[in-house]
């Protein structure tokens, strides 16, 4: 099996669920977000976890093509920005957090976009579609 089929079948179920989860139990993911945005530990450990997540895709998948293999690449280096910017910015990290938290219904478009994108890589993954 190629590294493409092999990612996407990994986070395309990863993020079908985390983003069900959310959609489900909106309160209880925006609760969640408030006590983690009040831990600069939980931004500092998420930072790291990203972050390595990011490198491994982008260290075994940086391909840049005209085709649905560039979204893995593409949320490979997410990825690795994300998990810098947690691990080197914590104190914007919680200020954005936070605003996002305080606007209403901010939570359906990373939620529903988590669980596209989970849906697009686990067809490509599993030969659904394509």
């Amino acid at each position: 099996m190629d590294s493409s089929l092999f990612i996407a079948r990994i986070a395309g179920p990863f993020f079908i669920v985390i983003g069900l989860a959310i959609l489900i139990d909106r309160e209880g993911a925006i609760a969640m977000g408030r006590q983690f945005m009040e831990s600069r530990a939980l931004i500092f450990l998420a930072g790291m976890i990203t972050l390595v997540a990011g490198l491994a895709i982008v260290n075994t998948h940086n391909i840049w093509v005209a085709d649905w293999r560039v979204a893995i690449t593409i949320v490979g280096w997410l990825g690795v920005i994300g998990g810098l910017f947690r691990l080197l910015f914590p104190g914007q990290v919680q200020t954005l957090g936070e605003t996002m938290i305080a606007r209403k219904g901010w939570i359906f478009v990373p939620s529903s976009l988590a669980l596209l994108v989970g849906l697009y890589l686990s067809a490509m993954g599993y030969e659904i579609i394509g």
